[in-house]
């Protein structure tokens, strides 16, 4: 049995045409006719059924991205100026030696209004005079990479064009002016396009959530150069199930923000996802907040090592030129870094009972993970003073062997004294909120 309506399609670009009913009933592909099917598998219908499949690319994005992004230190008092010191700093810090590749600049950049020929997005003149593509060849003439941010709504969060239905031209756009990284955001959606029950087949890789990123990346597929994509969808849409079938990486929450509370919370939500993340697949815990707020130094080393074993992308949020001496020695760590972006061993570290007994905490605080050197440990102290840490070698998971065992600690790059077997315990004493490091090799 059939039931027609008439359709009108408010909208139409080369990868869809949204189209809505005039009057009630159900709707078939075709927009004007459904039918009762007993297909054991149903067919997508709407926009799902034209969505673009495209993968990522896979010539970037296979290591959790390292860089920069204004957000964090200049909210919307952004300028090309700001964005080249950044670049510069990249290189008089040591950042770029350290594998920092990312200059990202986030919301704010252009006018309120579209080029009314062209319809391209036009960047704000009096903060960048030589455009986004001036700034984007200095850059790159210091060996870097740039990014961009857009939005999968009607308008970014601060409200400039957003680029739902406009993605090819974005896209296009994006790619002449030498952009490699797409940040893109998820505000301004109108009500149609969001999610209010479970999408079809219980697929969230057909969700209208889902298919507003997968228009994006469909148009960055088509462009002569690679993007990085970074889906920012607040966790949305069971994101970690079919990100990596869109995006690189993919927000796992809202905002950072520069406190303790917030990164606990966020090594939470990531540890309940931890099979989501390899290679070209990364959960997104946002954008480093080292150097802003009154973080103490033990818990600016738990935001970067969390930010490490988790393997999420390092994006550093701050003036980089009122960085001490402590704090750059912690983000331009090369033993934590190589953790991050080894490129044999892309998962991430997980949870493990490190003894018999342990406290209930607030989120784990014992992780093991492997590389191409090594097993690791990682403990954090959740608790508000100095703590007591133990871990029996044999409950490390990945170690193999009898033994003996030598002890690296990976912030000070130093063999602590003594060998271990895996009969072993040891026992550290830990400040409150920091988070110590340690490779396990064969002697």
């Amino acid at each position: 049995m059939s039931k027609y309506v008439s359709w009108s399609c408010v909208v139409s670009n080369p990868y869809y045409s949204q189209c809505v009913p005039g009057s009630s009933g159900s709707s078939g592909s075709s927009g004007t006719s459904t039918s009762t099917s007993t297909a054991s598998t149903p067919s997508l219908t709407g926009i799902a059924a034209t969505a673009p499949t495209t993968p990522p690319s896979k010539l970037t994005g296979m290591l959790p991205a390292l860089g920069w992004n204004h957000w964090n230190a200049y909210g919307c008092s952004i300028n090309e100026t700001k964005v080249l010191a950044a670049a510069n700093d990249f290189i008089s810090l040591g950042l770029k030696d350290a594998g920092y590749e990312y200059i990202n600049i986030d919301d704010c950049w252009p006018l309120m209004q579209r080029d009314p020929t062209t319809m391209q997005i036009v960047p704000d003149p009096s903060k960048f005079p030589n455009g986004i593509s001036g700034v984007a060849t200095q850059i790159h003439a210091l060996g870097l990479k740039m990014g961009i941010y857009s939005d999968a709504g009607t308008a970014t969060c601060a409200g400039f064009p957003g680029s739902l239905g406009m993605e090819s031209l974005d896209a296009a756009t994006f790619s002449s002016w030498g952009i490699d990284y797409l940040k893109y955001d998820n505000c301004n959606v109108p009500a149609n396009w969001t999610d209010s029950s479970t999408p079809q087949d219980g697929d969230w890789y057909n969700s209208n959530s889902a298919i507003r990123y997968r228009q994006m990346g469909g148009a960055l597929a088509e462009q002569p150069n690679p993007f990085q994509f970074d889906l920012c969808i607040w966790g949305a849409a069971n994101v970690w199930d079919w990100g990596a079938r869109v995006g690189h990486s993919w927000r796992m929450s809202g905002d950072s923000a520069p406190t303790w509370q917030y990164i606990t919370e966020i090594i939470g939500i990531n540890v309940q996802h931890l099979s989501s993340i390899n290679f070209f697949s990364h959960n997104d815990m946002d954008m480093m907040e080292i150097g802003n707020g009154a973080l103490t130094i033990e818990e600016q080393r738990t935001h970067f090592a969390a930010w490490v074993f988790l393997k999420s992308p390092i994006l550093l949020g701050t003036d980089l030129s009122l960085l001490n001496s402590t704090q750059i020695s912690i983000i331009t760590n090369s033993e934590l870094l190589a953790f991050s972006q080894d490129s044999t061993v892309g998962t991430p570290a997980a949870p493990f009972n490190a003894t018999a007994s342990l406290p209930t905490t607030s989120i784990p605080e014992y992780y093991s993970g492997e590389s191409s050197k090594g097993v690791h440990v990682f403990i954090i102290n959740t608790s508000s003073s100095s703590a007591t840490k133990s871990f029996a070698f044999a409950n490390v998971p990945g170690l193999t062997g009898s033994g003996p065992f030598i002890l690296h600690d990976m912030w000070t790059g130093t063999d602590l004294t003594g060998t271990y077997s895996l009969s072993s315990t040891f026992t550290v004493t830990v400040a409150s909120h920091d988070t110590v490091a340690y490779r396990i090799t064969s002697s």
